[in-house]
């Protein structure tokens, strides 16, 4: 998935612009996407002191608050340039972004983790293939929804159809966030948007998840949530900020494509999700879909070009989407 605009990449510390030196681009993707979907499996553990709004919306503002102090002054000077357009994106995006995040969660509580996450992937695969615009790449579509179907297993009638609709929800939200991504990342730079639109996204989640929070406050699950959050969406978002500087588009597309896997792996490490044979092949295709739609592209541009920077732009990375979150990548 290219998530994209085309500004000019700045890094925002100088331990940043050693590190790209000394890591393997695809190695930090995959440390990203590992340390995402522990954060996401640790999230499901939650759920038996709180709801999964609840927790979700702990971690959105814990997201915010770290990346407001991430952004410092720079951060209010580019909102202060910011034209009324632009910050009606970001507002879009952030409601989005919450709902990505509240779908997967509750998601999550009913369904396998790596069952959630492909079927959320469906949204990022369709928005690759429409891209595209040609007819044979909806092979790629039919594969994964063969393994989603191999994943649910709804000929056992022990199909949780809520947690599906949900999930499904989730996978709408994604289109939206890839395509209003773009539409932000054209006036912020990465930490930036992303600050900005888990600041909005904690915001529109606030009346389900804080009511529990301030009627009952538990120090254990704050605190908790706190080191959910720095798991996901803090340390993907700064390694994936650093690969995508040195990776092709279709490179960076064809290893996001394994992230249904790792989330499959990280349910069974962290929370003792073990597949069954017919699930594994359901990931396998979801995986092939992937990775054939990215190679169709075969696109060896960077999947962050440079560009020149508008005189009222702050330095940033690219995209206020690096992350996935999002999630994916929001979860």
């Amino acid at each position: 998935m290219e998530r994209s605009n085309g500004r000019v990449i700045r890094f925002p510390s100088p331990s940043l612009r050693r590190a790209r030196f000394g890591v393997p681009a695809p190695l930090m993707l995959l440390i990203g996407m590992f340390t995402l979907h522990t954060g996401s499996a640790l999230a499901v553990t939650a759920f038996a002191q709180a709801a999964p709004a609840t927790v979700t919306w702990l971690r959105l503002s814990w997201a915010a608050v770290l990346l407001l102090a991430l952004g410092g002054r720079s951060l209010w000077r580019s909102v202060r340039a910011a034209t009324r357009r632009e910050l009606g994106a970001v507002v879009i995006l952030g409601t989005a972004s919450a709902g990505m995040m509240l779908f997967y969660s509750e998601a999550t509580a009913r369904i396998e983790l790596g069952t959630a996450t492909s079927i959320e992937f469906l949204g990022t695969l369709v928005v690759a293939v429409a891209a595209m615009r040609r007819r044979r790449e909806l092979v790629w579509i039919i594969a994964a929804v063969a393994g989603v179907l191999c994943l649910t297993r709804p000929w056992q009638g022990e199909l949780d159809l809520t947690g599906i609709a949900f999930a499904l929800a989730g996978a709408v939200c994604v289109v939206g966030y890839i395509v209003l991504t773009q539409k932000v990342g054209a006036g912020f730079g990465a930490v930036h948007g992303l600050a900005l639109t888990m600041t909005v996204g904690a915001l529109i989640s606030a009346p389900l998840g804080a009511p529990a929070v301030f009627a009952a406050p538990d120090p254990d699950l704050i605190l908790f949530t706190l080191l959910i959050a720095l798991l996901f969406p803090m340390v993907p978002f700064l390694l994936e900020m650093v690969a995508l500087q040195r990776m092709s588009r279709t490179a960076y597309s064809t290893f996001s494509s394994l992230e249904p896997a790792v989330a499959l792996v990280m349910g069974l490490v962290v929370i003792g999700q073990a597949p069954a044979a017919v699930q594994v092949v359901g990931m396998a295709l979801v995986v092939v879909a992937g990775v054939g739609a990215a190679r169709g592209d075969r696109s060896d541009r960077p999947a962050v070009p440079r560009s020149p920077v508008r005189p009222q732009e702050v330095e940033g990375p690219s995209s206020p989407g690096v992350a996935r979150a999002s999630a994916d990548q929001a979860a």
